[in-house]
């Protein structure tokens, strides 16, 4: 029956139909459009859920700063919700709080004391920060260019396999001497399903890259304003520190 089934619908036209009529290139192809078609689907599903998780643990730490962190930075709120948070916020935070820390001193039970920052300090604190925002948006657009590449690449490729099949089709008609359209046609089907495979693959590929291209756009934007606060907590907290630790030998 299965055999019946396939034999009757390599009769009909239709997808299969196309498909038997294409010669070996336009096979081949169409199998690595299927392919590239696979790799597009696993690549934007695997991406959308690491990028949406990743907006979320963003946005849920960047609430949690924004209540903590305008007080005082350094809460042991805010220092383990930062440990649980693995989102890229909470990643330039700690950054940004290790290198704090190295400034700061410690008492005899190790908790930090805050003491007074130079401008060099002040720049420094503030390259740790922009290059972990350089660090978590390389790490979100991993793989990102795949899409592209596909987006790109596919159509092409179902372009090439038209004109091959279509260069191949006239080639036989002309061999055989006969200027049927019926003749013709199958060979030009079996064409035009390459460049269907390429548009079906595109297409997604298209959508998907717009739509996680546009969600890291918006990530950058949070964590480039996450950066600018954080730098804006460190320096309020500064006016509150004594002008005299330096002549103090605290520093």
């Amino acid at each position: 029956m299965t055999i019946l089934f396939f034999a009757s619908a390599a009769q009909e036209p239709g997808v299969y139909y196309a498909f038997q009529n294409s010669d070996s290139v336009g096979k081949w192809i169409v199998v690595l459009l299927i392919i590239g078609s696979i790799l597009t689907w696993t690549v934007m599903l695997d991406k959308a859920w690491s990028i949406l998780r990743a907006k979320r643990l963003s946005k849920r730490f960047a609430e949690i700063f924004h209540r903590y962190g305008e007080s005082d930075m350094l809460t042991t709120a805010l220092l383990r919700e930062a440990e649980r948070n693995s989102g890229p916020v909470a990643a330039i935070y700690r950054a940004g709080v290790d290198k704090l820390l190295e400034f700061y001193g410690e008492s005899g039970r190790g908790i930090p004391v805050p003491r007074k920052l130079s401008e060099a300090q002040y720049n420094a604190v503030e390259a740790v920060l922009e290059r972990e925002v350089s660090t978590q948006i390389q790490e979100l657009e991993t793989r990102i260019g795949v899409l592209a590449t596909l987006v790109s690449l596919s159509p092409f490729c179902g372009l090439f396999g038209t004109v091959w099949g279509v260069m191949m089709a006239f080639c036989g008609i002309a061999v055989a001497g006969k200027s049927d359209f019926t003749a013709l046609a199958p060979g030009v089907a079996g064409a035009l399903l390459t460049t269907v495979a390429g548009l079906v693959v595109a297409i997604p590929s298209l959508v998907g890259y717009n739509l996680l291209t546009g969600t890291i756009r918006n990530l950058t934007v949070t964590m480039d304003n996450f950066t600018e606060q954080f730098m804006v907590c460190v320096k309020l907290s500064q006016l509150n520190l004594p002008d005299n630790d330096r002549d103090n030998g605290r520093f």
